[in-house]
């Protein structure tokens, strides 16, 4: 970048508000810890830092509330979720955060809340241990601020709980007060966890379990909070269950379901529910770069919890694993059945006479079909477990059958076709031989392309000999 875009960049971003500035820096350390376009992270957070530690020199920066409710809240940050999913045990809607932040600064602890906010604004920007400390106090004054309005007594609590939020901010706020309270228990557990679970192998279990075994977490409120950070360690997030039949020594549910651990089931069903849930929405927009991935989570975790938990069909658990199935089959078979209709809207061998002048293939659609068989091929790999093993067979079947002969008989159609439908025709080929290449592989393609264009040079040499 040159020297003048960075002039550029520095004074636009010297004009943002100072919580617009510390909203950056945040957003773009998280796109370089994540590894994503690190090299304008890099940039911007460099002139970011400039900015504000100039702004720091020549004037006393103002009251810092927007890093003082970060720094309340940073102990959330495993179990946060965002709006739209269903919450399980063992989550908290990132939402909930801004009203009960409010809350905090008007009704439960102003005073305190106040006085540390004065005190972060006087720490100098070195001050890492300082902002520690004083982000334990902040944690354990709305820690004793929520018990106290959520726990017993007389006086009118709904009315005081109704000022903090409407019922899902109030369904949140016991569970943030109980990860508060706890804050150094789950900082220690983040420290014990391996950092990748990769294969939930005897030997992980027992690094997991001897890991979690911290009293205050293993209380019904905190056990959930718990498996939910193991959780995200995993590649494979059904595996969580190995955890509670160890416990339990048995698969059998109704064992697994007597012991605390039970609730590791609970989570990996509800898990699988919101990839299916997630899964139906991107087929419903069309939308299929995360098809296979998602497919393959589904497969491995309906699988697993088949054949490694004894689940009964009339049982709690087993209705759920059942009726996800359901959910992932009738999601799945709507969408193979309309595969077949597309191709041959855009293969059909129309009478020249019935194609306008002008006519064209739209290449969108040919794409968006491409990727469509595509997904059919991806729904047989997975098809068996979930429920799709027969529509996808017999799909694909009649697809390799239908293309093959239509590509075929396009080609051959270019030696006779007229010149006013003769791009019309080519489009149509170009197209059958995308849909080969998905259904038979590359060397096919390239075969039906070579024969197409021998169609079209011997059709030129044929006009010029004539």
């Amino acid at each position: 970048m040159s020297q003048t875009s960075i002039e550029r960049l520095r004074e636009y971003l010297a004009q943002l508000p100072p919580q617009s500035q510390a909203l950056l820096m945040r957003e773009f350390e998280r796109a370089l810890e994540r590894g994503q376009d690190t090299a304008v992270a890099t940039l911007v957070l460099e002139q970011l830092r400039k900015i504000v530690r100039k702004t720091e020199a020549d004037e006393a920066p103002p009251p810092r509330t927007d890093d003082l409710s970060r720094l309340l809240f940073q102990v959330l940050e495993p179990f946060l979720i965002e709006a739209g999913p269903p919450v399980r045990v063992g989550q908290i809607r990132r939402s909930s955060l801004h009203p009960i932040w409010q809350w905090l600064g008007r009704d439960g602890a102003p005073d305190k809340v106040s006085e540390l906010e004065a005190a972060l604004a006087r720490m100098p920007a070195d001050s890492a241990g300082q902002v520690e400390a004083l982000a334990s106090k902040l944690q354990a004054v709305a820690a004793d601020a929520i018990f106290e309005l959520t726990g017993p007594g007389g006086g009118d609590k709904s009315r005081a709980l109704a000022r903090v939020g409407p019922p899902n901010v109030i369904e949140d706020l016991y569970s943030i007060g109980a990860v508060l309270q706890v804050r150094e228990a789950i900082a220690a557990l983040n420290e014990k966890l391996p950092r990748f679970l990769r294969a939930f192998s005897d030997s992980h279990i027992a690094s997991v379990t001897s890991a979690l075994n911290i009293p205050v977490l293993q209380t019904p409120q905190m056990l959930p909070f718990a498996l939910s950070m193991v959780v995200q360690r995993m590649t494979a997030p059904w595996q969580i269950i190995r955890l509670a039949i160890k416990i339990a020594a048995s698969d059998d549910e109704i064992r697994v379901a007597a012991t605390p651990y039970g609730v590791a089931v609970t989570i990996a069903l509800h898990d699988l529910s919101c990839v299916a849930a997630i899964l139906r929405m991107d087929i419903k927009r069309g939308h299929f770069d995360n098809v296979a991935d998602n497919l393959k989570a589904l497969h491995d975790g309906v699988r697993g919890l088949r054949t490694e938990l004894d689940l009964r069909n009339d049982s709690a658990w087993g209705k759920q694993l059942t009726s996800i199935r359901a959910d992932i089959s009738n999601a799945l078979q709507s969408e193979i059945d309309s595969v077949p209709g597309r191709v041959r809207r855009i293969l059909r061998q129309r009478a020249e006479k019935d194609i306008p002048p002008g006519a064209r293939i739209d290449s969108t659609e040919v794409e968006e079909t491409v990727s469509l068989i595509d997904f059919v091929a991806t729904c047989r790999t997975y098809a068996s477990e979930l429920a799709i093993n027969e529509v996808t067979l017999r799909t694909y079947s009649d697809l390799q059958q239908y293309v093959e002969r239509s590509t075929e008989q396009l080609v051959q159609s270019l030696r006779a076709a007229d010149h006013k439908v003769r791009t019309y025709r080519q489009q149509q080929v170009q197209a059958a031989i995308r849909f080969c290449q998905v259904l038979f592989g590359d060397d096919y393609a390239s075969l039906m392309s070579r024969a197409a264009e021998n169609a079209l040079t011997g059709e030129r040499k044929s006009s010029r000999a004539s």
